[in-house]
């Protein structure tokens, strides 16, 4: 057996499936972990000598569905439950 074309030809089985929380083709399927975001883990994999890594997957660069009513929740001090105050007319 070589180490060249002949072995490329045995290459069937896939190692790598798609993961179920980043989406991308790096969930292993034997270790059932992501190489990607560590999927089970509870914690997203980030390491301090993938700065750029961690720049493209940081809070900011998605959509940010909660994150864009905070700031307003926030001005109100995240009131819950309550009526809006009437609104009164202008008397013109």
């Amino acid at each position: 057996m070589t180490k060249g074309t002949t072995s490329f030809g045995r290459r069937h089985s896939k190692t790598h499936g798609i993961c179920p929380r980043c989406g991308n083709r790096s969930f292993h399927v034997q270790k059932k972990v992501c190489a990607r975001c560590s999927y089970p883990s509870k914690r997203i994999r980030s390491y301090q000598w993938g700065k750029k890594a961690i720049r493209r997957k940081t809070t900011g660069t998605g959509r940010c569905r909660y994150l864009k009513l905070v700031t307003r929740k926030a001005k109100n001090g995240f009131q819950e439950g309550r009526k809006p105050a009437p609104r009164k007319k202008n008397k013109a």
